[in-house]
Order: structure tokens, then C-alpha cells, then sequence
């Protein structure tokens, strides 16, 4: 039989042949199916490992101790309180903590200032759950391949809760609480309400908190008005409120402006062609957004005072108020001028901020020796006292003065020295070489050795003076999320730096306050606490409490003709006479006139006659009559009120006088006009005397002004009545003026009480009511006379009836309360009476 050959086994295509004599390796499973297998279980464990790990952390940070976001649904932010004049005009503020926020409601946000702060911040807001974790991770990577923070991955929910709820560390365990309550707070809230506490809350700059603020600050509008330019600039802010506000960094602000409004293109919210029209416009800032803002000071604290009795105390911080007040403007910043006027007038005259006299060089060392010997070489820290100028220098602006053995420096050019060297018509100032030289005696007030102005190490970078308190619960955006600069930063603390010297200041000049009111009304419309009051600073027209001297003369006059003790005719005898060991005199010592009318014992101020008419209805009922007409503090109850010896304010005095001249209808003062747009609910006025005995007693005062000490009034050519007063030594002077429609007080004196030297209420307030009341442009009107009021022909001799055929020279009209005019008719010049007979009796036989 045939063998038959067999023949190997043939590789398939593509295969390599086995080896010669070795049996081909039965087929393996494939071991990348194995390894891609395991591969998947260790991911998904490493997955699952990882989940429990973040579940782990989420429990934890998450557990007990979470702050609570409840309070985010009952916001009540603090706010400003807008206080604003007559004419709607910002004149001043009120807020705590240094910010200024208005709340603005949803329903009040344009839609396109939401898009704009969304397209800027958060464009996936109105979708996301509260967090963003595709930007988490771009920023992650971004922020590692760059070694620093770049990007920032907070939503804007989670910027509200860092706002609100969260403290400002830069952990990662308040970044995990970051996340936690940004998801409960959108299961909470609606994007709408979320939105709305973000746009109020957030730090803008500039001390403004939200939106409306900014607005206002940035473009001096409502943000219901902004455009999409002016939005674009808003939204821009929070990134860094600091370094990207249009007013310091405009450069900047135009940058992140246009990133802004590029992005709400891309979201579809501007056309192309809409966003390149604000791309291509500059920024519109307005130069300055309140120009009015503290030209009022001393109203801020009056317009507090209401909103403090009509809303409570507790209120006031998050109230948002806008208090409009009854100052006028202009009214406002004629009084304030005309007392700046009268103050440096009167600074000149005492040789306050000047030189009294130049000591020749020669004299200057025994004049040195005499001030020594008066002070001991040890002057009294804050008294007044002499020095003389050894040298003068430009830069620094500054006085070397000796005091008599005890040298120190004088600065020149601060706020205070404002006063003694007002700009010229140039606008520029006097330098210290061109108003002192070596040998000038000067008025100073000597200070205790003074720290110099040098500083810690540590302190040399930031002027604690220049820091504000950052408002609590009121953070921007954390920095390790580079979305936002912190807000003014709190008051640095310094270490007290050594003693190096001593100091003086020029010795301060009187003081004074005006108060301007409507008789009808009494709605102040100016008030002047000093001749440069600031913010919270001693208001002296309302807390000022100084003697009125004579100007308290007619509430005498008036309490004596209210009991039918006294007409404007009546005689009293100008004489001197002693009241429990205490003997007045008129301001002329040792000078008595004898019998005169009481209008002109008014008019040129006799002191003995109001004290008799004092002493005849007795001080109680003058204290009486001072509390109806609108004198609240306490008098004296003693025969020395007649003469002003009681310490009043000037707003009271304006009040007392309001009243008389209005018909003696008494109203406390109005300040405040409307809260909100709410007017005032006001209590009517009330009767505080007779109509006829107001008008008798006012139509008395207008000879003040007409023949008496008031007579400088009388260059304004109206109708002007008042009264001046000069108190004890000349420490207070004053002048109370009234028209037929408004009142002017004031009132001119040493904070110290010092003596104002030969000043006095005619000399020195009167021009000042002068000055106020041509700028008012006040015309001439008479005071209306009320029914119940008579006229009469009088002797100005006797008070009587004049008689028939009486020359005109002796004779004048006179006004009276119907009944009180007298009925005696006075003998004719020369002709002999009973009363003027003189019989033999009296002879020398």
C-alpha cells in the first residue's frame, strides 16, 4: 500500500509558521479585555471612594454648627436716611458704619441692570442650582497652570452667602459651607429674591452699598434711569470696587465696561450694534452728585431729632428715609455769610488773629521779662494770654512765639486760621511772612506739650484718620475668589509717639448763631450754629444757653400790658432805686433820663423802667409769659429776668419773638416738612396772649430800629421791628429783628464766656440782620393790625391825650389796646397845672 504523505499544517494569511519541531500554544483570552475590566472596577471604586470621601466632607462641615440662612428671607438692610432741603436737594445723610445703601425692590430693578450684573457675574444664574461646577473646574485649571488665583468660581448665590451668613476666612472648610448653603438657599428662595438681596448688598465703592447708591453717586440718578452703558459700569464694580471705579481708574472701568456689554451680546440682551454705540461713548460721570451735601450741617442732626420721635430710635438704622427739611438754600448761605462777615469784623476789632502792635527789636527782651513775671514762665494751658512772634516761617507755615519764658509753635494754615485769612479777591492767601514779623504781639492760647507726628514702623503705609469702619454684615466678594476689594477697612490704632514740644494756637474769636423763621408758619428756613459747624459739631443756635440781655425787654413789656399794667404811653421814672440790696443800672452808668414813655424807655433800653414794670407784675408771670410765647428753659425768679439775666437759646428767643409778631399765636419751630412725601402732623397753633397786646408790643419795638439802639436796621428802608441786647460785661450780644414776615435772631459771644470787650447788640448782631435780610430781598409790608387796636394823638412829654393846638413837634401817634389809651388831655408847652404850680411854701422866707 502507498504511504500518504502528509504535509504541515499552512498558516493562516497574515499568521507567523510555528517553529520547527515545537507544537503551536492553545489561544488566550485577550489580555486587554482583562486589564481594561479591571481598570473599570478600580475607577469605579476609585469613583465611589471618592463620592463617600466629598459625601464625607459635605457631612461633616455640614453637621451641626452650619450658619442658618433663614434670616435671608426677612431682609432689612441698614440704610441711608437722605436728608434734603426745601427744594429737594441732598444736604446730608444719615448711616451707619460709614455706608450708604437704599434698598430698591425687585419690581424697581431694571431688567437691563439684572442682565448686566448676571452677563458680568454669573451668566449660567437663572439655570444653576446655586453652584456652578463647570466654572468650579475651568477655574481650577485655569488657576493651577498659572500658580495664583486668576478666576473666581462663586456664583452669585454663593456670594450672598459669603455676604450674609459667612465669615470672611479664607478656609477651605467656609468654602465647603459656601456650597452647602448656596443649595439651600435656592430651595429657599426664588432667583428673583436672591438676586434682589445681591444687588442691595454688594460693596460698589466709594463707601456706596448696592445698586441705588452707586447709581447715584456714579451718574447722579436713580438707577431706574441708568442706561446700558451706565449699567454696564455697575456690573463692572464688584470685580473690584477698588481698582475699577470710573472716578480713580477710568481706564480700567472702561476695560470691564466693555467686557460687560460683550457679554450680554453673547447672552442675547444687546444687539451688536447697541453695545458698540456704549463701547464707542466715554463714560459720563456726573462731576459732583450732591452739590449741596453739607452745605446744612447743622440740620442733619435737627432732621434726626424728628425721625427719632416720629419713628424711634431703634428704627433710625434701617429706615431708608428721606427727610425733606424747611431750609432754604440761599436763605442758609446768606445767614452763614453774614455771620462770617460779623465775626471777622469783630476778630479785627478785638486783635484776634492779627498783631496788636510791632515791639521794636530793642524793647523785645524787657517786654519778654514783663510777660514772665505776669505768667511765672508757666502759662496756663487753654487761657487766652499775650506772646510775641521771634520768627516767622513760609514752609511750614508756622510762628516761633514766646509766651514769657516758655516757647513754642504756633501752625498757621489750618482749618481754624481759615478765619483770621480768608482768600483774597484772587483766590490765594496770605503767606505768614506777609501777616507777622519778628516782634508782633500776638493773643494765644498756650497747649500742653504735644506728641509729634511721627509713627510706628508698622503704621507709616496707612492715616488711620482717612479709614472708615466697614460696615457690619456687609462683605464684597472673598479675595481667594478674586471677585471683589474689601470695603474701607477699620481704624488703625497707633502707639502714642513721644513728646517733643510745645504748642499754641492762635486765641479763638467769638462765636455766634442765627436762626431765620416765618412768622406764620414758624418753619425755620436757616440755621447757624457757629461760624463753621460741622457735622454733629455744637450747634449753638439751639443748645447755646447765654443771658439775652435787654432783648428779653418785650416779653417784660408784654406780660406788664397782657395783666393791663402798662401802655406803650404810660410814664415810668427813669431813676435809680435799690431792690433787696441790689441797685440797677442803665447800660450808660450813673445816667438817668427821670420820667419817660415806656416806648422809649423800649427803644433806647433803660434798665431801671423795665425793672419797675418787672417789679409791678412780678417775675413769675414774666417767666410765665416767656414760657407761652415759646421759652422753654428755666428763668430766674428774681427781679434780674427784666433784664435778661435768664439763659436762653437763640432758637427760643426767635420762637418768643415769631409769636409776638404773629398775632401771639405760638407753634414750636418746624424744621422738618415732609417724611417719605408724608407731611408733618402738626399740632395747631395756640393763643399765647392777646392778638392786640402782640401787635401794641411789636408795633413798640419798631421804634428800636427807628429812634433807639436798633437804628443801623433802618439803612433797609421796611418795616423792621426788634430788639438788641448787650448782657453782663458784653459777654453775649444780640439782635432779635422781625418783618411782618419773618424773624431774624442773633446772637454773637465767647464760647468761654469771656467778655466781648465794646461790642454790643447794636454795633455788632445788627449788621448781621442787615446783611440776611437784603439778601432775602425783603420789601417793604406793614404788620397787620388786628382788630381791637385804637390810635391816639399823644404828648410826648406826658403820655396824655395831646391837646388841641399841641405844635407837631410834641406830638406823635400811638397805638393801644382798645380801653387803655388815656383820656387826660395834656396842657399845651408852658402852660401852668396843678401839677406844675409851685406855691410860696416852698420859698426861702
Amino acid at each position: 500500500m502507498a504511504k500518504t504523505l502528509r504535509l504541515p499544517a499552512q498558516p493562516a494569511p497574515g499568521q507567523r509558521a510555528p517553529r520547527p519541531g515545537k507544537a503551536p500554544k492553545p489561544a488566550r483570552p485577550g489580555r486587554w479585555k482583562v486589564i481594561a475590566k479591571w481598570t473599570a472596577i478600580m475607577g469605579l471604586v476609585g469613583v465611589a471612594l471618592m463620592v463617600s470621601v466629598v459625601a464625607g466632607i459635605f457631612w461633616w462641615y455640614g453637621r451641626a454648627g452650619l450658619p442658618t440662612i433663614e434670616k435671608l428671607g426677612d431682609y432689612h438692610p441698614k440704610q441711608v436716611s437722605i436728608i434734603v432741603d426745601k427744594n429737594n436737594q441732598r444736604i446730608g445723610e444719615l448711616f451707619e458704619d460709614n455706608g450708604r445703601r437704599t434698598f430698591i425692590p425687585f419690581n424697581k430693578i431694571p431688567r437691563l441692570v439684572v442682565d448686566s450684573f448676571v452677563a458680568a457675574e454669573d451668566q449660567k444664574f437663572w439655570t444653576h442650582g446655586g453652584i456652578d461646577y463647570v466654572g468650579m473646574v475651568r477655574a481650577l485649571i485655569t488657576n493651577l497652570k498659572s500658580n495664583k488665583t486668576k478666576q473666581g468660581a462663586s456664583t452669585i448665590t454663593q456670594q450672598v452667602v459669603k455676604t450674609f451668613v459667612l465669615s470672611p476666612e479664607k478656609t477651605f472648610k467656609r468654602k465647603v459651607q459656601e456650597i452647602i448653603l448656596a443649595r439651600r438657599l435656592e430651595h429657599n428662595l426664588s432667583k428673583e429674591e436672591i438676586i434682589t438681596l445681591y444687588l442691595n448688598q454688594i460693596y460698589l465703592g466709594h463707601g456706596r452699598y448696592g445698586i441705588q447708591e452707586a447709581a447715584r453717586y456714579f451718574f447722579g440718578k436713580d438707577v431706574e434711569q441708568v442706561n446700558p452703558g451706565e449699567a454696564a459700569v455697575l456690573a463692572s464694580l464688584p470685580k473690584s470696587p477698588n481698582e475699577i471705579s470710573p472716578r480713580t481708574h477710568p481706564e480700567r472701568a472702561k476695560e470691564r465696561q466693555i467686557y460687560v456689554l460683550k457679554n450680554m451680546v453673547v447672552m442675547g440682551k444687546l444687539t451688536d450694534a447697541e453695545a458698540q454705540k456704549w463701547i464707542d461713548a466715554p463714560i459720563q460721570l456726573v462731576k459732583e452728585p450732591y452739590p449741596s451735601l453739607g452745605s446744612a450741617p447743622e440740620w442733619i442732626e435737627l432732621a434726626r431729632a424728628e425721625l427719632v420721635a416720629q419713628k424711634g430710635e431703634a428704627a433710625i438704622a434701617t429706615l431708608g428715609a428721606t427727610v425733606q427739611t424747611t431750609v432754604d438754600p440761599s436763605v442758609q448761605k446768606a445767614a452763614q455769610a453774614a455771620l462770617q462777615k460779623a465775626l471777622r469784623g469783630a476778630d479785627k476789632r478785638m486783635h484776634l488773629g492779627t498783631a496788636r502792635r510791632r515791639i521794636a527789636e530793642d524793647k523785645i527782651a524787657s517786654e519778654l521779662a514783663k510777660l514772665q513775671k505776669r505768667t511765672g514762665g508757666a502759662p496756663k494751658a487753654g487761657e487766652a494770654t499775650a506772646a510775641i512772634v521771634l520768627a516767622v516761617s513760609d514752609s511750614p507755615a508756622q510762628l516761633q512765639v514766646d509766651l514769657g519764658g516758655w516757647q513754642a509753635t504756633l501752625a498757621l494754615g489750618g482749618r481754624d486760621d481759615a478765619r483770621y485769612n480768608p482768600p483774597k479777591e484772587d483766590g490765594s492767601i496770605a503767606k505768614p511772612s506777609e501777616r507777622f514779623g519778628r516782634g508782633d504781639e500776638i493773643t494765644v492760647v498756650p497747649l500742653a506739650a504735644t506728641p509729634s507726628k511721627a509713627v510706628e514702623p508698622d503704621d507709616t503705609e496707612s492715616d488711620p484718620s482717612l479709614a472708615t469702619k466697614k460696615p457690619s454684615g456687609a462683605k464684597p466678594s472673598d479675595k481667594d475668589d478674586a471677585e471683589g476689594d474689601a470695603p474701607p477697612a477699620a481704624p488703625v490704632e497707633k502707639k502714642p509717639a513721644p513728646v517733643v514740644g510745645n504748642r499754641a494756637i492762635l486765641a479763638p474769636g467769638p462765636q455766634g448763631a442765627v436762626v431765620v423763621m416765618e412768622i406764620k408758619t414758624h418753619k425755620v428756613r436757616a440755621l447757624i450754629g457757629g461760624y463753621a459747624t460741622t457735622k454733629g459739631s455744637f450747634n449753638r443756635a439751639t443748645m447755646a444757653k447765654r443771658q439775652p440781655g435787654s432783648s428779653f425787654k418785650p416779653i417784660v413789656y408784654a406780660a406788664a400790658m397782657n395783666a393791663g399794667l402798662a401802655t406803650p404811653a404810660r410814664i415810668v421814672n427813669d431813676a435809680p432805686e435799690v431792690y433787696d440790696l441790689w441797685k440797677p443800672q442803665n447800660f450808660k452808668k450813673g445816667a438817668f433820663e427821670g420820667p419817660v414813655r415806656l416806648r422809649y424807655a423800649l427803644a433806647k433800653s433803660i434798665n431801671t423802667v423795665a425793672i419797675r414794670v418787672c417789679h409791678e407784675v412780678g417775675p413769675d408771670n414774666v417767666r410765665e409769659m416767656a414760657r407761652k410765647l415759646g421759652i422753654n428753659s428755666e428763668l430766674p425768679r428774681e427781679m434780674s429776668i427784666a433784664l435778661g439775666s435768664g439763659e436762653v437759646t437763640p432758637l427760643e428767643m426767635a420762637t418768643a419773638f415769631a409769636t409776638l409778631a404773629g398775632g401771639g399765636m405760638y407753634a414750636p419751630p418746624r424744621f422738618v416738612e415732609s417724611i417719605d412725601g408724608t407731611p408733618m402732623n402738626l399740632p395747631a397753633p395756640v393763643a399765647a396772649l392777646k392778638p392786640e397786646v402782640a401787635y401794641v408790643i411789636t408795633d413798640m419795638m419798631r421804634s428800636v430800629v427807628d429812634e433807639g439802639t436798633g437804628h443801623l436796621a433802618k439803612a433797609l428802608g421796611i418795616v423792621v421791628a426788634g430788639k438788641t441786647g448787650t448782657s453782663n460785661d458784653g459777654r453775649d450780644v444780640w439782635f432779635v429783628g422781625t418783618t411782618p414776615d419773618y424773624v431774624i435772631a442773633v446772637w454773637i459771644g465767647n464760647d468761654n464766656n469771656d467778655s466781648m470787650g465794646g461790642e454790643t447788640g447794636g454795633s455788632t448782631a445788627v449788621p448781621v440782620f442787615v446783611e440776611i435780610a437784603k439778601a432775602m430781598g425783603l420789601t417793604k409790608k406793614s404788620f397787620d393790625r388786628p382788630a381791637h387796636v385804637v390810635e391816639a394823638k399823644i404828648d410826648k412829654v406826658t403820655g396824655l391825650l395831646a391837646a388841641p393846638g399841641a405844635p407837631a413837634g410834641s406830638v406823635y401817634s400811638e397805638v393801644f389796646v382798645e380801653g387803655s389809651a388815656p383820656i387826660e388831655v395834656a396842657p399845651l408847652p408852658g402852660e401852668v397845672t396843678n401839677s406844675t404850680l409851685v406855691t410860696g411854701e416852698y420859698g426861702d422866707e
